[in-house]
């Protein structure tokens, strides 16, 4: 069964779901689905500790933080992970992650 999250406000920033597909030809935003996940392919293979690394790392370069302000805090081991992004609040986290789409 699929864990569903939503994008919503935490205590000192944004919980983001992301699903992940590994070994992409590159690390890109593919899509925010319907209920708010937002779909990524990475161009990392196929072992998770490499694939959460290429992650956090990808997403603070999306969002313009530093890796230190991206936790995976929940599916480090799945494809549906749980992503805490510290002194950003949802709304600018979206706005930055669909400016990145475009």
């Amino acid at each position: 069964m699929t864990r569903k999250f939503n994008l919503h406000d935490g205590q000192r920033g944004s919980a983001l779901a992301v699903r992940v597909t590994p070994r992409a030809s590159n690390s890109q935003v593919v899509a925010v689905l319907d209920d708010g996940t937002i779909k990524v392919h990475l161009a990392a293979d196929a072992s998770e500790e490499q694939i959460n690394v290429e992650l956090v790392a990808f997403l603070a370069e999306v969002l313009g933080v530093p890796k230190s302000r991206v936790e995976i805090v929940a599916g480090e081991n799945g494809r549906d992970k749980l992503i805490s992004v510290l002194d950003m609040d949802v709304e600018t986290a979206h706005q930055r992650i669909t400016a990145y789409m475009d």
